[in-house]
């Protein structure tokens, strides 16, 4: 029984044993997996590809470059595989590196490195060939639309890989067109775009384009110009007088329309009633002469295409000729009243002006007169003072304010 017991404890201890060592040799392979590195490529059609296996403390192990197909490519600097398109750009104890020219479809796929370890360890690197789109092809459903109409405009990008996106501009807006993606017999991808917007005369003459997006190309785009036509803008132009209308003057209108096509025809009429009979229309020209009330009214100009048609009216008010008379005069009347209202104004400041400088001068006179008489005994003395009698110090001084 005890015999029995110890190959049981031995066995266990065996089994332990072997459960250690397993998960060592698992940590150590994890380790080493990890010191092999490859990248993925992706290479447009026709250029070159470069592989690279990298080793992280390589311990002389040999590395070696395999195909899709598991086919040797080079082991250590030598190249089994008879394709010239491979050649060997670097090889060292951590590194083998190789170059793939000429890259085409085919050559797509999973490359594999190798480390010849125990067991051997593998990196990948995938190899995803870009194929670029052919040219867009950009067309519309009309060449020639109408304002106010919906145009339709279509973008297809052809043979590509992957698929592009296609993105629309008018002018320097952006719109959002709708897609469809269809894949090729030859696993090639065919984008087609459409775009739908209602146009008016201002997107006359501007470029839609077709911008197509795709990792193997830049700027890679087609335009289309559009070309809308639109009815007639009209507008009535005064040539002369530059005023008020009175009777007895000459009127002069110029109709201006502009369209796409030009207006076929310009035609002036009165609203409600005749143009007057001796009116002259010479093209987009009405002249009137010796205008009268009776002339008044509504003047249309009215402009026409193959699109539509549009007019531009003129309201004519003739005045009464006497009416400019009378206010020139009332106007005449009271610039006259005023000029006169200052001149007497400033005759009256004058007045009094003077007025004042003569009352001052008069009381100075009669001060200096009576000078020395309050202090003369007589009138003779007085006068004596008053003429000469300087020498008086208690001569009194008096002041007119």
């Amino acid at each position: 029984m005890k015999q029995v017991s110890n190959m049981a404890n031995t066995s266990n201890g065996s089994l332990a044993t072997l459960l250690i060592l397993f998960t060592i040799s698992a940590a150590i392979h994890k380790v080493q997996s990890q010191n092999l590195i490859a990248d993925n490529i992706s290479v447009v059609e026709g250029e070159t590809a470069t592989i690279s296996c990298r080793v992280k403390n390589n311990d002389d192990s040999v590395i070696q470059l395999l195909n899709p197909n598991r086919q040797t490519i080079y082991f250590k600097d030598v190249r089994p595989l008879k394709d010239a398109r491979f050649q060997l750009v670097n090889f060292s104890d951590n590194e083998l590196r190789v170059s793939l020219s000429n890259v085409s479809l085919s050559d797509e796929g999973r490359y594999v490195c190798q480390l010849y370890t125990d067991p051997p360890q593998e990196a990948y690197a995938d190899i995803t060939v870009l194929i670029p789109p052919g040219n867009p092809i950009i067309e519309s459903r009309e060449d020639i639309v109408s304002e106010g109409n919906e145009t339709e405009i279509t973008c297809t990008s052809m043979g590509s890989k992957p698929a592009a996106t296609i993105r629309w501009m008018k002018g320097d807006k952006e719109l959002q067109g709708k897609s469809k993606v269809e894949t090729t017999y030859d696993r090639m991808f065919t984008v087609t775009s459409w775009l739908r917007f209602t146009v008016t005369r201002a997107d006359d003459g501007v470029p839609v384009v077709c911008i197509v997006d795709h990792p193997a190309v830049k700027d890679f785009q087609a335009q289309k110009y559009l070309e809308v036509q639109y009815k007639p803008e009209v507008k009535i132009v005064v040539e002369f007088p530059s005023g008020p209308i009175r009777e007895g003057e000459n009127l002069e209108l110029t109709c201006q329309a502009k369209g796409k096509p030009e207006p076929q025809q310009v035609n002036w009429v009165r609203v409600e009633d005749d143009v007057p009979s001796h009116a002259v229309i010479t093209g987009s020209d009405l002249f009137i002469e010796n205008l009268n009330k009776s002339y008044n009214g509504t003047y249309r100009c009215v402009a026409s295409n193959s699109v539509g048609e549009a007019y531009d009216d003129y309201i004519l008010f003739v005045r009464d000729s006497q009416a400019g008379t009378e206010a020139q005069r009332s106007l005449d009347h009271a610039v006259i009243g005023g000029v006169v209202a200052v001149v007497v104004f400033a005759m009256l400041c004058l007045l009094i002006v003077l007025g004042r400088y003569f009352a001052r001068h008069k009381g100075t006179y009669f001060t200096h007169e009576a000078k020395g008489a309050d202090d003369a005994a007589d009138a003779d003395t007085a006068i004596i003072n008053a003429e000469g009698g300087h020498n008086n110090s208690d001569e009194k001084k008096e002041y007119y304010i």
